[in-house]
């Protein structure tokens, strides 16, 4: 996976962030905003290009587990081999660990601005670099399903 800038200045930002005052982070508040949305959008960018490139079976697989995590029910698709089944399987599980994290964050800075909490916006700040830290990891991951994508087109 290429190296993001924009996940790479979110992180500097909220590691300067976990030694701020509560003026500091006052003053501060909409450009951490402004900047962990922009590596928030620039992952999810990522995510989507990199599922985008994937083979048509990954694809649908994919598709399938989500639509069935949600509640809808089994798709009904051709029989996907159950390798490829595993595969798609690890990148949900590793894409909902993400976002699980990202909405962990949210929820922490959240609670620091009603409460004007230095410390909680600390743990935001923390929160918020291990969700971009699992984005990563997944979308190492699903960038391990492009090699098998190319070889079955």
């Amino acid at each position: 996976m290429r190296k993001l800038a924009e996940v790479d200045e979110a992180k500097a930002l909220m590691t300067e962030g976990l030694n701020w005052s509560v003026m500091k982070w006052l003053r501060e508040k909409k450009r951490v905003r402004r900047t962990a949305d922009k590596a928030n959008d620039a992952l999810w960018a990522m995510q989507k290009a990199v599922k985008d490139s994937w083979s048509d079976d990954l694809r649908l697989a994919y598709e399938d587990l989500a639509v069935r995590a949600d509640g809808g029910g089994r798709v009904r698709r051709p029989a996907i081999d159950p390798e490829t089944k595993l595969f798609v399987k690890s990148v949900k599980e590793a894409d909902d660990e993400a976002y699980q994290a990202h909405l962990d964050a949210e929820e922490t800075f959240d609670q620091a601005d009603k409460k004007l909490s230095t410390s909680l916006a600390r743990e935001g700040a923390r929160k918020a670099i291990l969700s971009w830290v699992l984005y990563e990891k997944a979308i190492v991951k699903a960038e391990s399903g492009l090699s098998s994508s190319k070889a079955s087109k």
